[in-house]
């Protein structure tokens, strides 16, 4: 399969039309990635200027991982088919549409539906990013290329939050407007620099039931069980909840008798891959709730700056850009078992830690530690639970089974998002009582404790099969991915481009 562009000239990592590729596709990457990061720093702000409860909170973080995680495989299937810059360029045209949007909304009705655009742009740009370096590089260049892109892109996240927390001081707003002259320095630089390519043996077709079915399914659910935090399961919330799980049902008849499925299920008849993404689903819904309510946490019962408070996860970001390889270098040696065992369970102990941090928290005493042990779980787990997911499948379903675990990953924080914070009671105004707000932050780290537990308990009893692969290997199975459909692994967090 070729993926070198049309005119034939693959490039060379140091020239100078390499750096501007590598340039264009950590700012785009980044562009998605790190609007994730600053919204939950901003999240306080939000609420307090658009009279918002908690529900809408919520909804501004759901909308953008439902329409993220419903639409990122069929952006991978665009970019093959149609041109990866491309798709990739009316990516990041959307995004920044929808972040004008964002930055302008009135209410935090708009507010959501912008932020449900916002992912649209993002599932289209965020897998042309990796697949354009994929199809730009010759042969021996791209491993390079691809760690670069990492690499950068590591820095670019830990700068995100500081970033993010100085944009949140002056105006929320900025934290979505300053996505547009990134959005049209990527533009520019992309049409004079980035060569275009696509898949010449890309074959079927999009599979827009299937995409529909499932957008429709998590819509209905979510919606629902946010709601549920509000208004209890009566009225229209049960029904609403019942409509969805019957389209995702629908969703899984469909696949099954597909001849181009978004999800193709055999992959699932492989034990090692359905344990893989059921830790998968555990560890990054437990995740998904931490990374929104610490931030919250700090600032409202702890009384932090957003600049503070969205600086504290800071060591999770340069824990994994410092040792993430190191980790996947020993569970070559060892197996994955031990660190998908392992990892939930130090990060584990990172929430329960984190659990104990309330008004008049210390940074150095109460913060720190937490952070630190936290970090270290995920440092373990990511990667090898990366590669045991691609070790799974054959090589030629690399891309798809990488896009799977992607979607699972973002699926399952969405999913959290919405029941976590019900389950802990937190719901309505509690984001402004720090009594109310500190009580349920406390029942969801123990939710969120219990979830890694959970992972760490199937990671042992079910993760067998040891990793094939060593070094150079891992790289290329990171190319094969990006040509079938250009989709990365799942991203827990901006540390999580440090692996």
């Amino acid at each position: 399969m070729s993926t070198t562009p049309p005119d034939g000239t693959a490039l060379e990592m140091g020239s100078a039309r390499g750096r501007w590729v590598l340039l264009t596709t950590v700012l785009g990457s980044g562009l998605a990635m790190l609007d994730a990061t600053v919204v939950n720093v901003a999240l306080g702000r939000i609420g307090e200027d658009l009279d918002a409860d908690f529900g809408g909170l919520q909804w501004t973080i759901n909308a953008y991982t439902l329409t993220l995680a419903a639409l990122i495989l069929v952006g991978g299937s665009l970019g093959d088919r149609l041109g990866r810059r491309r798709i990739f360029l009316v990516g990041v045209v959307w995004f920044a549409l929808a972040s004008l949007l964002c930055g302008l909304a009135p209410d935090i009705e708009t507010l959501v539906a912008a932020r449900g655009l916002q992912g649209v742009g993002g599932a289209l740009l965020t897998p042309g990013s990796l697949a354009i370096i994929a199809a730009s590089f010759r042969d021996e260049d791209r491993s390079a290329a691809v760690g670069a892109w990492s690499g950068l892109g590591g820095i670019a996240a830990a700068l995100g939050p500081l970033v993010g927390g100085w944009l949140v001081e002056v105006s929320w707003r900025l934290v979505f407007l300053v996505n547009v002259p990134v959005a049209v320095l990527i533009v520019l630089v992309a049409v004079r620099h980035v060569p275009e390519s696509r898949d010449p043996d890309a074959v079927g077709r999009l599979d827009v039931l299937g995409t529909a079915l499932a957008a429709g399914g998590l819509a209905a659910v979510t919606f629902g069980l946010t709601r549920a935090g509000e208004a209890g399961f009566g009225s229209s919330v049960g029904p609403t909840i019942g409509a969805g799980l019957a389209l995702l049902v629908t969703f899984v008849v469909v696949e099954a008798r597909s001849s181009h499925p978004l999800v193709p299920l055999s992959l699932f008849r492989n034990t090692q891959f359905s344990a893989a993404n059921l830790v998968t689903f555990l560890v990054y819904a437990a995740l998904g709730v931490v990374f929104v309510l610490l931030v919250l946490q700090l600032q409202v019962v702890v009384g932090w700056s957003p600049i503070v408070a969205g600086s504290a996860m800071l060591p999770v970001t340069l824990l994994m850009l410092g040792f993430s390889a190191r980790a996947g270098a020993l569970a070559q040696r060892i197996g994955p078992r031990l660190p998908m065992t392992v990892g939930p369970l130090l990060a584990g102990v990172g929430v329960l830690l984190m659990s104990r941090v309330d008004a008049g928290a210390s940074y150095g005493v109460d913060v720190l530690p937490a952070v630190v042990v936290f970090g270290a779980g995920l440092t373990l787990l990511v990667a090898p639970l990366t590669a045991t997911v691609l070790d799974a499948a054959d090589d030629r379903h690399a891309g798809i089974a990488s896009g799977v675990n992607n979607a699972v990953a973002r699926t399952a924080g969405l999913l959290a998002v919405a029941v976590i914070p019900v389950a802990a009671g937190i719901g309505g105004g509690d984001y402004t009582d720090p009594g109310a707000f500190g009580d349920g932050y406390r029942v969801a780290m123990l939710i969120s404790a219990a979830l890694l537990l959970a992972g760490s308990v199937l990671a042992v009893a079910l993760v067998r099969r040891p990793l094939t692969a060593a070094g150079p290997e891992e790289h290329r199975l990171h190319i094969e991915e990006c040509r079938h459909c250009g989709v990365s692994a799942p991203q827990l967090h901006p540390a999580d481009r440090g692996r």
